[in-house]
């Protein structure tokens, strides 16, 4: 029956019990039942695919709002920030010896991860896992053939290392040695460089600087070998992991903005260099994946994404390939693309990609290798007390000497088979450039010559000075990422690649919410206010992901906090008075060229 206003009883039962009715005039005692106690609403589905920081970032933030989700990852949980053990290692009930894709940084810029950090439980810990970051007391840039340039890096409540004479000495040196290197006018330049960034508008840093190489905006051409080695080489190596001639300016810069603010204790969640005060998994990945079972996440390991599957304007569901080698679709309400982008990409057809343009630019986003490679140590070596640069060394070397930041583990009794003390954790930068032992680039070397030729390069950054502080005698075994596969072989191939951010890169980054209403994207190379490959990236972009997820689907539960790099209020009028600068074609009022 119709009435007059044209709403059918049924219509009108349903509206009043999704509006929380509890009685409706006319009606038996039964239907007045049926109307106060409506069935339950199932939550809404949602296929998390891939299992790395951004798909378990998206899995938190959606669980807490109550949606089902079910995460596939083809691999490990965690992804490429996962620890893992060392095949065969463990001896007389202790752990396997502890190994990773790489070594973890967790600086004081970040906030959206820490944030994740503080909600996922740890026994003893009132801020959870985020306790359980610690903070090295200084870095190094380790130069061949000269001092070390030790650098603290001080932070309320952070002990300074011990020092003997010799290593004041040494610093004092490295310190001279620089600023006599590195002339008094170059300096002068860079600093009026950074300047320049800091008072550029947004429209300029990205039209302009986005499309300059870092060496050229620093002129690093035309400066010392210092200059370059430590301004540009070292810069993007530790900041972003790309050669200093190719990567764009407004990547590197954006970074070096957050650090230096950073040290000066503006805007930081934290110190300038954190890290875990554990293995990985043991301090952040296992805790987390715990957390998530009990908020009903399930996980299927071993589930690999072939292809997204589209029809009718949405995605229908994804083509997945179990261990056993059985295919099979699953489907969801929703899907969450958080594979890292080199995977992620072979996933979309010719027909998702019609559906969203900014998926086939993507495929002009570059990735390349950037791996490591563990050496466990029988007896700990007299490093610094935090990250060391190989600035010269032609594999662009970074490391860290871990067990003195584990507190709460003894090495020799808790992993391995005793006898190793330590774990030197090392990544290569660079792939492609011949080494020093052998003459050839790492993807041209066998696994164990890569581990030779590594040493040999450690070696020659911190024995070259008149004091041994690598022993070949103290070598106890080494690890190299299983995902590097094939090298020295004419087909070397890399699981897990890096992606790095030439001149463009940013405007090739697409954003989480697609034009396809129930397909998202998280992951590092989704456009996020970081601009930079990171676990910040990662956790960031999947918190984008569940916002527009969540505006797709018209639910009212409270949106995720993104908070976006610090940026200091002193430069905002100069930014403004160069906004119009840019407009009518002018240079920044700073630029000396």
């Amino acid at each position: 029956m119709v009435g007059s206003s044209g709403t059918s009883r049924r219509t009108f039962m349903t509206g009043t019990a999704a509006a929380g009715g509890t009685a409706v005039l006319g009606t038996t005692p039964t239907a007045q039942a049926a109307t106060r106690a409506p069935r339950a609403r199932v939550p809404a589905s949602v296929a998390v695919l891939g299992g790395g920081v951004a798909g378990l970032t998206a899995a938190h933030e959606l669980a807490e709002r109550g949606f089902r989700v079910t995460v596939h990852e083809r691999r490990a949980l965690g992804g490429k920030a996962r620890s893992m053990g060392v095949p065969g290692s463990a001896r007389g009930g202790r752990r396997e010896l502890p190994a990773e894709h790489g070594f973890r940084f967790i600086p004081g810029i970040y906030h959206n991860l820490p944030d994740t950090m503080r909600r996922i439980p740890f026994p003893g810990n009132p801020n959870g896992v985020w306790d359980n970051l610690v903070a090295p007391s200084e870095m190094s840039f380790a130069r061949t053939g000269r001092e070390d340039l030790r650098l603290p890096l001080p932070w309320p409540g952070h002990q300074p290392p011990d020092l003997t004479p010799d290593d004041v000495r040494r610093a004092l040196t490295a310190v001279l040695e620089t600023v006599r290197a590195i002339p008094p006018h170059e300096a002068a330049y860079f600093v009026n460089r950074v300047l320049v960034f800091l008072s550029s508008c947004d429209e300029r840093r990205d039209e302009v600087w986005e499309n300059t190489p870092w060496w050229d905006y620093i002129r690093a051409e035309r400066m010392s070998r210092d200059y370059q080695r430590i301004l540009a080489v070292g810069v993007t190596r530790n900041i972003v992991a790309t050669k200093a001639e190719e990567a764009s300016t407004r990547t590197v810069a954006t970074l070096l903005e957050a650090f230096v603010f950073n040290g000066l204790g503006r805007g930081a969640d934290g110190p300038l260099d954190r890290i875990l005060n554990a293995p990985t998994n043991e301090a952040w990945i296992d805790p987390w994946i715990a957390h998530l079972m009990s908020l009903g996440v399930e996980f299927e390991v071993g589930s690999t994404v072939r292809e997204v599957l589209y029809g009718g304007g949405r995605v229908t569901g994804a083509l997945i390939t179990d261990p056993a080698g059985r295919t099979r679709t699953v489907t969801a309400d929703h899907y969450v693309c958080a594979m890292p982008v080199e995977h992620a990409r072979r996933t979309w057809g010719p027909e998702l990609r019609a559906a969203d343009p900014q998926l086939a630019r993507c495929d002009k986003l570059a990735t390349d290798w950037m791996t490591g490679i563990q050496f466990y140590l029988t007896e700990s070596a007299p490093l610094l007390d935090g990250h060391l640069n190989c600035v010269d060394s032609p594999w662009a070397l970074t490391a860290i000497q871990q067990a003195g930041h584990w507190p709460e583990r003894d090495f020799p009794a808790d992993y391995g088979d005793g006898a190793a003390v330590d774990c030197l954790s090392v990544d290569i930068s660079e792939w492609d450039r011949p080494g020093i032992l052998y003459g050839r680039t790492a993807k041209q070397c066998t696994r164990t010559e890569v581990a030779k030729e590594v040493w040999a390069q450690l070696k020659a950054a911190l024995n070259d000075t008149g004091r041994v502080v690598l022993k070949d005698s103290a070598l106890h075994s080494w690890f190299l990422d299983p995902g590097v596969d094939g090298i020295g072989t004419p087909h070397p191939v890399n699981e897990d690649e890096l992606l790095i951010h030439p001149v463009g890169t940013f405007h090739h980054r697409p954003t989480a919410r697609t034009r396809i209403p129930n397909f998202f994207l998280a992951g590092d190379y989704v456009a996020v206010d970081i601009d930079l490959a990171t676990m910040e990236g990662a956790n960031a972009s999947a918190r984008a992901a569940v916002n527009a997820l969540l505006d797709s689907a018209g639910s009212n539960a409270p949106r995720c906090t993104i908070t976006p790099l610090y940026r200091a209020p002193e430069f905002e009028t100069l930014k403004r008075h160069d906004r119009t600068r840019h407009r009518w074609g002018l240079p920044n009022a700073l630029d000396l060229g």
